[in-house]
């Protein structure tokens, strides 16, 4: 008998009210069906009180509470139609029980606290590591006497300019009146040397200001000792650098990398140092030149990975110089550097990528380093040397409708007559403005009468119209 209630809410209710329970039950007493009535109205309607909703004990007192059904709410008219019958007192200790298990079953809306933020408009200024503010306040414009030593003012300013490379022209002089000042021995101007070549060779990217850099201070600085003046320790001590340049390249990872870095920066003088020749006039360190052919010697006669990728970027950054220069003297050494180029990828066992850098490379060389050069040699324009001849020429029409140009050879003598006859410098323009001046003798010299033909043409159309009005 309990499989005839294990079904959905609401099944069969429509039944329920024409015949009552009983009328469920088949082949069934009167007490079962009495019985039966009684577990109907528990399932989902009271037979009076309070409108809340009954469950079934047993199988269904496990599960979730159920709604009611939405055709007949409690608390109507319907459950007069039901039979009363009163459930036993454990069964309504037992629904209680899982009424109330199911209301503290129901999810709590828990409200999260409110973070508090630790931010304030009373905070200090934040600065970025390793940025010095005293760039930014009165203690840069006081030069050295805000820094105890000359390590630390030259440093702060390196690292400034590594931060903020675009205030290189807006201090650089006053760091050079600041260094005059101060740097007055042959010990201060090393130190100076050496502070620079360390920024320019250890700290990425700076190898181009440091080379601008050099670049000023050699003109503008005014010492000048019997050991050599700011151009010359800089090249002694990038000499230094140079003469290890083979063990530098056959060196661990490390050694490479800042023989890699030395490399870049010297390609950066080499493009940003400017000497003074005999006769004035400015030119570029040959010495430099010399050396770069070495450095990429060495790199190329060690073709691992990170050897050949510091040679493109010198070669990139240079190439296209350096090629200029040999081939004034009658040199082929590019020539030579891109056979070299080539051998490498075949022959050596570099990664793919490098090998496709590589050729990149010397495919830029092929397209002349990516320069235009503009031929400066003047010929008149013809039909035949210049494509573009007739694109700005007029085009007309034949009375068929027909378009012809100047490139047109059979109306040439036609297109030449029509072209007689247009006026293509009228005096107004589109809207009407007037664009011959006062007293302009160009345009007062224009004869304003009209054409012959037009005339006629005027004539006639005053006459029909003349003939037509008095008809």
């Amino acid at each position: 008998m309990s499989d005839c209630f294990d079904r959905a809410p609401g099944a069969g209710r429509g039944q329920g009210r024409g015949r009552g329970g009983g009328a469920l039950l088949s082949g069934s007493g009167a007490a079962e069906s009495g019985s039966s009535g009684a577990r109907l109205g528990g399932s989902g309607f009271p037979s009076s009180g309070p409108a809340e909703p009954q469950h079934k004990p047993g199988f269904l007192q496990q599960q979730e509470p159920l709604r009611p059904p939405k055709t007949a709410p409690p608390g109507t008219g319907n459950a007069e139609h039901m039979p009363q019958t009163k459930v036993p007192p454990v069964s309504q200790d037992k629904i209680a029980a899982h009424d109330r298990g199911s209301a503290m079953a129901k999810p709590q809306l828990v409200v999260a606290p409110v973070a508090t933020s630790k931010l304030s408009v009373n905070a200090p200024e934040f600065y970025p590591s390793g940025y010095n503010p005293s760039f930014t306040d009165s203690s840069f414009e006081d030069g050295c006497d805000s820094y105890p030593t000359l390590t630390e003012y030259v440093q702060d300013f390196l690292n400034h300019l590594t931060e903020q490379p675009g205030c290189f022209e807006t201090e650089i002089e006053h760091f050079a009146e600041t260094l005059n000042g101060w740097v007055t021995t042959d010990e201060a101007l090393q130190e100076l040397v050496e502070l620079i070549y360390r920024q320019a060779t250890s700290v990425p990217n700076f190898s181009y200001m440091g080379a601008r850099l050099c670049n000023y201070l050699s003109h503008h600085l005014t010492i000048n000792p019997q050991s050599g003046n700011f151009r010359q320790l800089l090249l002694q001590r990038c000499r230094t650098e140079y003469e290890n340049r083979d063990q530098a390249a056959k060196g661990d990872e490390a050694t490479r990398k800042q023989f890699h870095a030395f490399v870049l920066f010297l390609a950066e003088l080499y493009l940003n140092l400017e000497i003074k020749g005999t006769k004035g006039q400015v030119m570029r360190a040959e010495i430099l030149q010399t050396g770069l052919r070495e450095l990429l010697n060495a790199l190329f006669s060690n073709p691992v990975d990170n050897n050949l990728i510091c040679a493109v970027k010198l070669l990139k950054l240079t190439g296209s110089v350096l090629e200029d220069a040999w081939k004034e003297k009658g040199k082929t050494d590019m020539d030579e550097m891109v056979q070299r180029i080539e051998n490498v990828v075949l022959d050596a066992n570099c990664s793919r990528d490098v090998k496709q850098m590589l050729l990149k490379l010397v495919e830029l060389r092929s397209s002349n380093w990516g320069r235009v050069h503009v031929t400066s040699t003047y010929r008149e324009a013809t039909p035949e040397n210049d494509p573009n001849y007739f694109m700005n020429e007029p085009t007309f029409y034949t009375s068929e409708g027909v378009p012809f140009t100047a490139a047109d050879p059979d109306y040439q003598e036609k297109y030449q007559e029509l072209l007689d006859r247009e006026d293509f410098f009228p005096d107004y323009e589109e809207n009407g403005t007037d664009l011959s001046g006062a007293g302009d003798p160009y345009f007062d010299d224009i004869d304003d009468e009209m054409d012959p033909e037009i005339e006629e043409a005027y004539e006639k159309f005053c006459l029909e119209s003349e003939r037509k009005r008095k008809q």
